[in-house]
């Protein structure tokens, strides 16, 4: 899934590429992603964008009409959404309902994207809004972790009370925004801390260290993304990860091997040496098969 690193990489790369330009097309493909009906996608057309921003992991597009009209194209890519740029857009039809893509635009310089989601599991999200604070995912993000507001004090309070396990913390849009399953267990990694820890539980020295894990990782992650076009962003993505995805490697901090954790639909990776004491966690999917 792509969270804020990436999500920021494709906001810097089309914020260099569209500002400026009018929309000349927007076509839905797999009307399921549409999640708006007031304005109709038809109301993009002929719009000049002014703007792309991001909130936790939402790519918002701000565009102007005719008659000075201001909207918001929307966007969330879920799990297994991406996107894909053309310098010189692809002309080829394609019906609704036939092929991966779910939306795409075209821009008056030829140039356009296209949004498109793999699999059979469709979760791709857009939305069409005068504001972005109409979209209901936004609306209820908690803090940018990068904000300069948000210092520790500010994180340690997020903590406090919350008997709840640290990797759902960081992974909940409405405590935190912008992280999902793969940044927790690189933050959680860097943190040497369990993804089972309670966040209430937490000593000082805990929260400070987390902390610090949070912000160097994501900041870390930005600048590595940053002026990278979308074909390049997964694989950047993927090397950059030292426990997430890498279970049965050895972890490059203490060279134990990393270990996953399985649930219904995703994953957690851990290094047991730096992270639980050696100990190992129950596999909640090996659990179910000797019973």
């Amino acid at each position: 899934m792509p969270e804020m690193p990436e999500v920021t990489g494709l906001v810097e790369f089309l914020a260099g590429r569209v500002v400026g330009l009018r929309v000349d097309r927007a076509q839905v493909l797999a009307i399921s992603a549409l999640k708006t009906y007031d304005p109709p996608i038809e109301a993009l057309r002929g719009t000049v964008v002014e703007a792309a921003s991001r909130h936790g992991k939402f790519l918002d597009l701000a565009l102007r009409g005719d008659a000075d009209s201001e909207l918001h194209l929307v966007f969330h890519l879920a799990k297994a959404g991406w996107l894909r740029w053309y310098e010189e857009a692809q002309n080829t039809p394609v019906k609704p309902g036939r092929s991966a893509t779910a939306l795409r635009v075209r821009f008056d310089d030829g140039s356009g994207f296209d949004l498109t989601e793999a699999g059979t599991k469709k979760s791709l999200a857009v939305y069409v809004v005068r504001s972005p604070a109409d979209v209901p995912g936004i609306a209820r993000l908690g803090p940018d972790p990068l904000d300069p507001g948000f210092d520790r004090d500010a994180f340690a309070g997020l903590l406090a009370g919350r008997r709840t396990q640290i990797k759902g913390v960081l992974r909940d849009q409405s405590i935190i925004a912008g992280i999902g399953n793969a940044y927790s267990d690189e933050i959680l990694h860097a943190a040497k801390m369990s993804p089972y820890a309670l966040a209430a539980g937490l000593t000082p020295d805990e929260i400070d260290r987390l902390y610090r894990a949070l912000v160097d990782t994501l900041a870390e992650a930005v600048a590595a993304a940053s002026g990278r076009p979308p074909a390049d962003l997964k694989d950047a993505k993927r090397r950059g990860m030292r426990v997430h995805g890498r279970r049965g490697e050895a972890c490059p901090v203490c060279g134990d091997e990393v270990r996953s954790v399985f649930f219904a639909d995703n994953s957690l990776e851990y290094c047991p040496t730096c992270q639980t004491g050696g100990k190992l966690l129950a596999d909640r999917r090996l659990s179910r098969l000797l019973k």
